[in-house]
């Protein structure tokens, strides 16, 4: 990957920080282009998909970062790192809830998005080059195919983000056991869990929707208090709700 320039598009309505960010990525292997509000970033999206990653800010103007990032995930799949300049935790949870696959506050420190981006990056290639996970997946009626990265229930396309992708992909692997918040951190986010960290949380509660929807209200993955989240192995009750 660090020798491959992954193209990446930033999106920020201060000029200055865009170029500084842009320096400091192309220097580190990426390829930038940049805009400066969320209407030019949706308009060039849908020109042009040879984008690996999006950056996004939420403070923006005509359109915030966030009802940017509706629009993004009604036609698009690809990864997207918020930018949340506020110090509440409201935004960040939000855009989690909305489909970002990871947020970083402002200021940034453009070394800690460039890792953050990679491993972004990295969750669409879980366990590539493992022989221990079997290609496909099948469960309750749900068919995950790790090569193309595609997901149907009961015969039906499930769209499914990056990370959303992963978390399922490793709770059918070890259905019926639980798998810590600590562990799903480290290996769909790539980074440590720490004190007040819901991120992983957000995925799963989004994963367990769009589950739910599909299955008409089937509850697949029960949180296991003060431990993690466990999918319900076959041959198991399942309740509603």
């Amino acid at each position: 990957m660090e020798n491959t320039r992954l193209h990446i598009l930033l999106v920020d309505d201060d000029a200055e920080l865009c170029e500084l960010l842009t320096e400091f990525l192309e220097n580190d292997y990426f390829q930038v282009s940049s805009c400066h509000d969320g209407y030019s970033a949706l308009e060039v999206l849908q020109q042009a998909h040879q984008f690996s990653a999006v950056v996004l800010d939420i403070m923006m103007p005509q359109i915030s970062g966030l009802e940017a990032l509706q629009a993004i995930r009604a036609q698009h799949n690809i990864p997207v790192i918020m930018l949340t300049g506020r110090g509440g935790d409201i935004d960040r949870i939000v855009g989690l809830e909305l489909g970002a696959d990871d947020y970083l506050g402002k200021p940034c420190n453009p070394r800690e998005l460039a890792a953050r981006l990679r491993a972004v990056l990295r969750r669409g290639q879980l366990y590539t080059n493992s022989d221990v996970i079997a290609v496909s997946l099948k469960l309750h009626g749900i068919e995950l195919n790790r090569a193309q990265r595609q997901v149907k229930v009961r015969d039906q396309p499930l769209e499914l983000t990056g990370a959303e992708f992963n978390v399922l992909t490793l709770l059918m692997q070890s259905a019926g056991h639980i798998l810590s918040k600590k562990e799903l951190t480290e290996k769909v986010l790539h980074r440590k869990l720490v004190a007040y960290d819901r991120s992983i949380d957000v995925h799963v509660s989004r994963l367990r929707q769009k589950l739910a929807k599909a299955l008409q209200g089937k509850n697949l993955i029960k949180a296991i208090r003060g431990s993690g989240y466990q999918m319900v192995d076959e041959g198991k009750n399942i309740n509603a709700g």
